[in-house]
């Protein structure tokens, strides 16, 4: 009996696993809005499930948008971009 209660619980903890990181994002956030509606707190269920903005705002920028962002501060430079040369042999 005991070996039957471990295995279930191990595959509950193989499913939990699988939805946070193998399931389609929208599917995710209704998983999070349901488990909300039903007294949860969303933003730890948002975290676990990676369905949370990035900055909060939900821009889902980099955070250079938010209130310590200075306007006067110079754009960075654009990152390098690398070449792959491919080289065909026939």
């Amino acid at each position: 009996m005991w070996q039957q209660i471990i295995v279930g619980l191990i595959v509950a903890a193989a499913l939990l696993h699988a939805s946070t990181k193998y399931l389609p994002a929208g599917w995710r956030r209704r998983i999070v809005y349901a488990l909300a509606r039903r007294g949860l707190d969303e933003d730890k269920l948002a975290k676990f499930f990676k369905v949370q903005d990035s900055c909060g705002s939900g821009c889902g920028s980099c955070g250079s948008c938010g209130p310590g962002a200075d306007s006067s501060a110079p754009p960075s430079p654009p990152a390098a971009r690398r070449v792959i040369k491919l080289h065909v042999q026939r």
